[in-house]
């Protein structure tokens, strides 16, 4: 076959899937159709790029992609560079602005789908180490794995759709909305990325900033009052998190003569329990208030409330999967005895106070995005059970659902800013029977509660199932693992029984307000906003492998260390107060430890000198 009868057999799947994306009913012209036929074409490309090459005994096995060290830095800074551009940018320009926006987002996202391009082994992949402030043991250090992956393609996924929702109803203050979305971008694709704890504290008390913005400056009636709470709410953890990697750089001091905040060198530190505990608590108490978990929750429907509708994406997608994946990277990683030890109980808090608590204030809401808000909290206690489980299936299910709820509930949140623009309410008794009126936005509605309940063939159905597979035969929890695992089914009930009232009400029986009797269907925007999640959600539901294979090394190197943490917490003597420090691993594992100062730079003698000769023949020179 020849080259160019070979290219156009494999182009014609793509044409075929953007011909079926592409025979939609006409409704707001050929820009919808042509849209989602390349949305198809894309889904396409996803799965064959993904999809596992078959093994041939006959065909030599060809070596790994080079990495390019760069491109986590390209990532990262991207989005930070293109947020200081916007402000050398005229506010008179709107269009501009929001071009200028969509295109840094869009440059961002095609350098991170090259991340797909590596697989995901044992170790460290795109890493890049340079020295910050080397006095002080803080280097510039990233790399990712198959943990962190998903959650960098999750940011660079969902931050544009949110921001190309946001430039359809907010026509105030572009420049700074435009420069905020940026800025958040970069700093949370920092966090996920670094492998410096000053650099991680950095990225993570950067987000503040523009969040705070986008709550209080674009939000409701009370947002300046949800901006405060989730200011100091987030702030409380993170002061006590630096305090702890402050003890733990000065114990890593004490023991091996030079300071680091390097995670690779710190995870080697055995804290005497006491302290373990506390800087367990302080690095847990950061985590469960970014996710957020019962009873520290309380910021997150004021937040999603008052938030604009990308405001509630970003939250809701992102920024509190930093929560789960501080704790997958920080607690499980350094102080694997006390996450251990804790296991039971916090899990026992996941599911009565996340699950089943959440589920049940859920059911009982009349706003609608404050019923989605607090499916979050649910949703989230099923992502923290499968962490705390300490099994292969449940932190796999953990990471997975990650990305699901990111998917889902960012689409609820799409869902409920559409109908809060038409009608400028979300109380659920003012609407009804709009099916008759906005078809294709109620079964778009109906389908994505589909996914967030759970149903099989979707994305959810993959990820709660693992989790509870992986809690009922957990270690850790030991004997109460059943019961945990029987009581989260539960919630998975709860869930239905919530999502689907409210679908009841909305959607079905008869037009009673007339205030309904003349709504617009989806238009154009919000139709190619929703096209990749709605993609997402059937490429997850139908081959999760695809994604579960990216995480799985990671995933096992993820569970040695939290045992080797919790053996090395049990040997250490309860009455000791003296740290201890374990010898290096070595392999890939510790490629890029930090090592001594000056050790590094120092170069071997030359043996042409006498000195040299000297140091290798101890009898030289003597008497």
């Amino acid at each position: 076959m020849s080259p160019a009868t070979k290219a156009v057999f494999e182009l014609v799947p793509y044409l075929l899937a953007f011909g079926v994306g592409a025979l939609i009913p006409r409704r707001q012209g050929t820009l919808e159709r042509v849209a989602i036929g390349v949305v198809a074409a894309l889904s396409l490309a996803l799965v064959r790029g993904l999809w596992p090459a078959a093994a041939d005994a006959a065909t030599p096995a060809v070596a790994p992609p080079e990495e390019w060290p760069h491109l986590l830095n390209v990532i990262v800074f991207v989005p930070i560079l293109g947020a200081l551009f916007v402000l050398f940018l005229p506010r008179q320009t709107p269009a501009l602005l929001r071009r200028v926006t969509m295109g840094v987002l869009g440059l961002d996202l095609l350098a991170s789908l090259m991340l797909l391009r590596v697989p995901m082994s044992r170790g460290w992949h795109f890493q890049y180490v340079v020295d910050w402030l080397p006095s002080f043991g803080i280097r510039y250090h990233v790399a990712i794995d198959g943990v962190s992956l998903w959650m960098v393609l999750l940011s660079t996924v969902t931050t544009p759709i949110a921001a190309y929702v946001s430039f359809g109803s907010i026509k105030k203050r572009t420049k700074e909305l435009c420069f905020s979305i940026l800025l958040l971008h970069g700093a949370m694709l920092g966090a996920f990325v670094s492998l410096d704890l000053f650099l991680f504290y950095v990225f993570w008390e950067l987000m503040l900033v523009p969040m705070i913005i986008l709550i209080g400056v674009w939000g409701g009636v009370e947002k300046i009052k949800a901006a405060y709470k989730f200011f100091l709410y987030t702030m409380a953890g993170s002061v006590l998190m630096l305090a702890a990697i402050l003890y733990l750089v000065w114990t890593h001091k004490s023991l091996a003569g030079y300071a680091t905040f390097d995670y690779l060198a710190l995870a080697n530190v055995v804290l005497p329990r006491t302290a373990a505990w506390l800087c367990f608590g302080a690095f847990a108490l950061a985590f469960v208030i970014k996710v957020p978990m019962f009873p520290l929750h309380t910021w997150l429907p004021d937040a999603h409330v008052q938030a604009p509708t990308g405001g509630s994406i970003i939250l809701a997608a992102v920024l509190l999967k930093l929560g789960t994946y501080g704790y997958i990277r920080f607690c499980m990683g350094l102080f694997g005895g006390p996450a251990w030890s804790a296991a039971a109980n916090l899990a026992g808090l996941a599911v009565g106070g996340g699950i089943l608590y959440g589920a049940l204030v859920a059911w009982r809401q009349d706003d609608i995005k404050r019923l989605v808000a607090y499916s979050s909290v649910a949703h989230m206690g099923f992502v923290m059970l499968g962490l705390f489980s300490g099994t292969r299936p449940g932190v796999e299910g953990a990471i997975l659902q990650m990305v699901n709820h990111g998917i889902s509930t960012g689409a609820l949140f799409l869902l409920v800013g559409v109908i809060y623009d038409r009608r400028h309410t979300r109380e659920v008794r003012e609407f009804g029977g709009l099916a008759k009126v906005m078809p294709v936005y109620a079964a778009v509605f109906v389908l994505v509660t589909m996914s967030s309940i759970g149903v099989p063939g979707t994305n959810g159905f993959v990820g709660e199932f693992m989790i509870i597979m992986g809690t009922f035969v957990s270690l850790p929890l030991g004997s109460h693992g059943g019961l945990q695992a029987v009581l989260a089914a539960f919630g998975v009930i709860l869930a239905a029984v919530y999502m689907l009232a409210v679908v009841q009400k909305m959607f079905f029986g008869p037009l009673t307000n007339p205030k309904n009797a003349q709504l617009s269907d989806l238009n154009v925007r919000e139709t190619i906003a929703l096209a990749p999640l709605v993609a997402l959600i059937f490429i997850i539901g139908l081959f999760p492998s695809l994604f579960l294979e990216r995480t799985r090394d990671s995933v096992q190197v993820v569970l040695e260390r939290y045992t080797e943490g919790r053996k090395s917490f049990q040997e250490m003597d309860p009455s000791s107060t003296v740290a201890r420090l374990l010898p290096r691993r070595g392999g890939a594992l510790e490629t890029g430890y930090p090592e001594p100062p000056g050790q590094v730079d120092a170069k071997p003698p030359d043996p042409s000198t006498p000195e040299a000769e000297a140091a290798l023949d101890p009898q030289q020179g003597q008497p």
